[in-house]
């Protein structure tokens, strides 16, 4: 078994196990685009999807153990600063999201455990704020909801910016004889996630502030504001070969990410 004090096999997993998920999204969207099934995109449609394959909870139960890595590595990162982004306000920032990152996995990967304990109805539509209001055992409020949406805006435009520039590639030590192509991929994916994550954003507060709503949203919900959009069909095909660009980036990481202790 793994030390907790050498994050480098939990980040390996961590990475892989968000490359799972998102390559499911993805291809769950695409379909969903081309018109070939209508299950639900987002990543509870994609964990309920990959339950329903051959041996699907076994692979759950590889999926937790690699949420529980990322979780790990991004406190670590967060916490101990191991990409020395420093003390300064952009700094602490970034680390402040990575920890937010961590919590926010880590509700999903508790509600990935009620499901293989059979807690949860997975037919049962449970929203995610749902499961998030029993898991930190406290009352979801429309303050907190509001500071989720501009938050999830900034990290959105944080992805944006980070794949326009390439600025992953500090970060990530590509073979030469394969950069050429691996570094388009990681940029394409980045900017999709950082278009859906704005989205997602958006649709946090407009809920919020308009609606009166305080029910968590995400990237399903941000489907299906794009598909009320001009050409919303093909924006979906973009975003969702985009996603599933993002989930080889998160393999990319995996095997090729710079990972200091």
């Amino acid at each position: 078994m793994f030390k907790l004090t050498h994050p480098k096999p939990w980040a390996k997993m961590g990475y892989a196990a968000r490359g799972l998920i998102y390559l499911t999204i993805g291809l769950l969207a695409f379909l969903s685009a081309m018109g070939w099934q209508g299950e639900k995109t987002g990543s509870k449609g994609a964990i309920l999807n990959i339950k329903e394959q051959p041996f699907g909870e076994f692979l759950l139960l590889i999926l937790v153990i690699g949420l529980f890595g990322y979780i790990v590595w991004r406190f670590l990162q967060g916490i101990t600063d191991t990409d020395n982004h420093g003390h300064s306000a952009k700094g602490l920032a970034i680390r402040s999201g990575l920890v937010s990152s961590a919590i926010s996995h880590s509700v999903l990967a508790f509600w990935v455990v009620k499901l293989l304990l059979h807690e949860t109805d997975d037919s049962s539509g449970q929203s995610a704020s749902a499961t998030a209001s029993e898991y930190l055992s406290s009352d979801i409020v429309t303050v907190l909801f509001a500071i989720i949406g501009i938050v999830v805006i900034i990290v959105g435009i944080a992805h944006l910016v980070k794949g326009f520039k390439s600025g992953f590639k500090k970060y990530i030590e590509f073979p030469a004889d394969k950069k050429n192509w691996l570094v388009p991929i990681c940029r394409f994916g980045l900017i999709s996630r950082g278009i859906v994550w704005c989205i997602i954003g958006w649709i946090i507060l407009r809920s919020t502030f308009v609606a009166g709503s305080n029910e968590d949203k995400g990237i399903s919900e941000a489907f299906e504001w794009l598909s009320t959009a001009p050409y919303g069909s093909w924006l979906i095909l973009i975003v969702s070969i985009g996603l599933f660009a993002f989930g080889i980036y998160s393999f990319i990481e995996s095997l090729y990410r710079r990972i200091d202790t």
